[in-house]
């Protein structure tokens, strides 16, 4: 159905509503009968698989402006990217704070810090590591 029979239609309508009370009872009698075979010969409409237009369609029928519907996306986007930044700040704070538990112990531990840097400790350690 185009425009310019939707209208037709909605002007139909508004003139029999405006006349109804004046209508004899057999007029009346054939339009409640023309509109029962109409419904019985309508198709059922097609289940459409709604994409992302149809959802900003949505969000402005419901927000009432397109401004508001793009707010109405952009706001959760927004808390998204906040989310994600502070998941990487505290996945941050986590590896400073185990670099300097590792850098306590280090300091802590009875050897010289020369010792860490020799070449055969770290073959000692690997050897370590082996066994184990």
């Amino acid at each position: 159905m185009n425009t310019d029979d939707i209208n037709l239609a909605y002007k139909i309508r508004h003139a029999l509503d405006q006349q109804l009370d004046t209508l004899p009872a057999s007029t009346t009698d054939r339009l409640a009968a023309a509109r029962a075979a109409a419904l019985a010969r309508k198709k059922p409409e097609p289940v459409k698989v709604q994409g992302w237009r149809a959802a900003g369609a949505r969000l402005s029928a419901l927000f009432g402006t397109p401004a508001m519907s793009r707010l109405a996306i952009a706001v959760p986007l927004l808390a998204l990217v906040i989310g994600f930044g502070g998941v990487y700040q505290h996945e941050q704070q986590q590896q400073i704070a185990e670099l300097a538990e590792l850098d306590a112990a280090v300091l802590a531990d009875e050897l010289p810090l020369t010792a860490y840097l020799d070449p055969g400790f770290s073959a000692y350690l690997e050897s370590q590591q082996r066994r184990q």
